[in-house]
């Protein structure tokens, strides 16, 4: 680092014949040209301290070119700096005087920039702070053009429309193809608010032309990141291109990004549905995205169907009920058949998910019927994931439904040939036992006392037999039940 001159070196500085109360500066100051980081930073946490000891006058004339001078530095420092000087106004003789913040320190973050704007005319704004402002956003640092970035909304309502379409825009499209992809995240994650913000005459085609052909390149961007911070914001722009441009221009984008490999992409555009529902309407939704999500559903890598699984209750939430039982339930069902396990587990996990945000009533005539034409399939691994969304589904939906239409289909399948469904039969009795004839307040009195009939009559005879079964691990699971249940 350079060896200038501090503020208080030189006659009036510690240790000469000067005011000796300005010590504690001196060795604040030396503590800037220390080659410990953690000191340099500790002392520009109290630059306000030397600045209120100097005087507003020696501050501008001597501290702000003592740090342009001594400051060159990593940029966890540089930032910290940047950081006290979005403060120092006041420090350096109020607004009129806040142009030596700029004109004299290589100010590499812009906080002194949003807060130095708002004080300041428009011709004042042009000559003194977008010069600072230009240099930032093209500054060696990626941490200051970082900064830039994740501060772009309060710039550009800082600095007003004209800058922002004259200068800001610019720089916005140079942090959007940055090559560092922490920038471009966080350019990224800014483009609906950028665009919300500009004004409403001349809007939409200053985003058609200046700032969509940028969004398009980032779709396809080499980090995830990236693309995940578009994701959480891109379905927004809807809303403010309309329908016409969304379906034309906005809808592949999506579709490209409902592909994407990340599962956090897809996740966020998923999420965000809504949004696009409200400008084009559900049935051109369907149309075009809907196609994509199928395609995903059943696809070959089983993974790919799994995440698309575990996003299905959400995407329901988004298109309600009815879209939802025209043109994905029988997904849903179809992945409770499918030929890997963790897909049945996962599908079966869902239902309970639907009924929970569909209601029983939903259950009882959509849901519930199919699930128990799947205890007779042929195949016995399907036929124990009957049992399975029984498991998950008697608690969602209730001791009435559980009762009347599920617990005849378990007690029927104990007499299955297969031993596998039979011990899995024993552990859907003592998963459902608690729920079966018992009300919400009568529950623990119930178990305690053993007053419902169910559990003292068919369920208690079909663990007895269970229990004696000839295979060791239905023999194992039944009596387990027997015991929970206190059915001995």
């Amino acid at each position: 680092m350079a060896g200038a001159a501090g503020p208080g070196s030189g006659s009036g500085a510690a240790g000469g014949d000067g005011d000796d109360s300005l010590y504690p500066i001196a060795v604040l100051i030396d503590e800037l040209r220390n080659e410990d980081v953690q000191l340099r930073l500790n002392s520009i946490k109290k630059l306000s301290t030397i600045a209120l000891a100097l005087g507003v006058e020696r501050t501008r004339t001597e501290l702000l070119p003592f740090l342009t001078d001594t400051i060159y530095d990593e940029d966890e420092v540089l930032l910290a700096l940047a950081e006290q000087l979005g403060n120092f106004t006041g420090l350096v003789g109020g607004p009129d005087f806040a142009h030596c913040l700029l004109d004299s320190v290589r100010l590499l973050a812009v906080e002194a920039c949003v807060s130095i704007a708002q004080l300041l005319t428009q011709d004042d704004l042009e000559t003194l702070v977008m010069p600072t402002l230009r240099q930032a956003a093209e500054d060696k640092s990626w941490r200051v053009r970082y900064m830039v970035a994740d501060k772009f909304s309060e710039l550009q309502k800082a600095v007003g429309p004209k800058i922002t379409l004259n200068d800001l825009i610019p720089a916005f499209q140079n942090l959007l193809k940055d090559c560092e992809a922490e920038v471009r995240a966080a350019a990224a994650h800014k483009v609906k608010e950028l665009c919300e913000n500009l004004p409403t005459e001349g809007r939409e085609t200053i985003i058609m032309n200046q700032i969509l052909p940028y969004i398009k390149e980032l779709v396809s961007d080499t980090n995830q990141h990236v693309k995940s911070a578009l994701a959480s914001v891109i379905m927004g722009l809807s809303t403010i291109l309309g329908k016409e441009n969304t379906i034309e221009h906005l809808l592949p984008l999506f579709l490209a990004q409902l592909k994407d490999e990340c599962p956090e992409v897809r996740l966020n555009i998923i999420s965000n549905l809504d949004c696009v529902n409200e400008v084009i309407g559900i049935r051109q939704l369907s149309q075009s995205l809907l196609p994509a999500i199928v395609e995903l559903a059943e696809d070959a890598k089983w993974r790919v169907r799994l995440a698309i699984i575990e996003y299905m209750p959400l995407l329901a939430g988004q298109l309600g009920v009815e879209f939802f039982d025209e043109k994905l339930n029988s997904l849903c069902m179809a992945w409770l058949v499918d030929h890997v396990y963790a897909i049945r587990e996962a599908a079966t996990n869902n239902l309970m998910k639907l009924v929970q945000k569909f209601g029983t009533e939903w259950a009882q005539n959509t849901i519930v019927p199919k699930v128990l034409v799947m205890a007779n399939d042929p195949n016995y691994l399907h036929r124990m994931t009957t049992l399975f969304c029984i498991n998950a589904l008697s608690e969602a939906c209730g001791q009435e439904i559980t009762t009347k239409q599920m617990l005849p289909i378990v007690l029927k399948m104990a007499g299955d040939q297969v031993a596998n469904v039979r011990f899995n039969v024993a552990k859907s009795l003592q998963k459902i036992g608690p729920i079966l004839d018992t009300d919400p307040e009568a529950y623990l009195s119930q178990i305690l006392l053993l007053n419902f009939s169910a559990l003292q009559g068919e369920v208690k005879l079909v663990l007895q037999k269970l229990g004696q079964d000839e295979d060791m691990d239905v023999k194992y699971f039944a009596q387990e039940a027997i015991s929970v249940l206190a059915l001995a």
